[in-house]
């Protein structure tokens, strides 16, 4: 075996300090973009959160928006393959229904965020960030696109009578109610004067709810 073929295989194959100095950056990374936003995070902060130089943080990450990028990425395959397994589970069991559906979209992630450590509740606040800001278009479109689609896919094969525009509408309400149900918890005791939020299964029920009465008030107009 040559030096030349060795160190071509070194470049090819990150070490475990690399691959370890990224995930430090990425960890760092999300936590700030969670807190500030995508201006109000400067490489500079990244870099001293993460431990590291400001030249690693662009080595690994590239630009300011590629790192975003890489952040927002780095979790959306786990996800869409936890939510495909709870859907292929729940369908190997019976007929699938609106709510199975949107349980096996909510559930993953709201088990993760609670149980799963901070990182994963912070990547809610990415999400939320994504979602609201068109210049993140492209971000949505290859991380979160794919595997809404094919939720909104499910639920129009329930209702094939209904508006693809008002079944999106309700995926985007129930990604925004899953989110509150993350992120509001203090709203809820100030406003219940210390009650606590409702379970997953109340969550998915309101969601149910909420896309059946649009889909059912289309329905009823002449």
């Amino acid at each position: 075996m040559s030096a030349k073929y060795i160190e071509k295989q070194r470049q090819r194959a990150p070490s475990a300090r690399s691959l370890e100095t990224k995930a430090r950056i990425l960890d760092a990374a999300e936590a700030l973009f969670a807190e500030r936003g995508f201006e109000g995070a400067s490489i500079r902060d990244i870099a001293t959160r993460a431990g590291v130089q400001v030249g690693l943080v662009h080595h690994h990450g590239g630009g300011k928006e590629e790192l975003f990028f890489q952040t927002v990425a780095r979790r959306a395959d786990e996800l869409a393959r936890i939510r495909m397994q709870a859907l292929e589970e729940r369908r190997a069991h019976g007929s699938l229904t609106l709510r199975g559906i949107l349980d096996c979209f909510i559930r993953p992630y709201v088990s993760l965020a609670e149980t799963g450590g901070p990182g994963w509740m912070a990547y809610g606040r990415l999400v939320a960030h994504v979602s609201v800001d068109p210049r993140w278009r492209h971000i949505a479109a290859e991380c979160f696109d794919p595997t809404a689609q094919l939720f909104i896919g499910e639920i129009a094969a329930l209702y094939p009578q209904a508006d693809p525009a008002l079944l999106a509408t309700g995926q985007i309400y129930s990604v925004s109610a899953m989110l509150a149900h993350l992120n509001s918890a203090w709203r809820v005791q100030a406003l219940s004067q210390g009650g606590d939020l409702s379970g997953i299964d109340q969550l998915v029920e309101f969601c149910a709810a909420g896309i059946e009465a649009m889909v059912q008030s289309t329905r009823a107009r002449p």
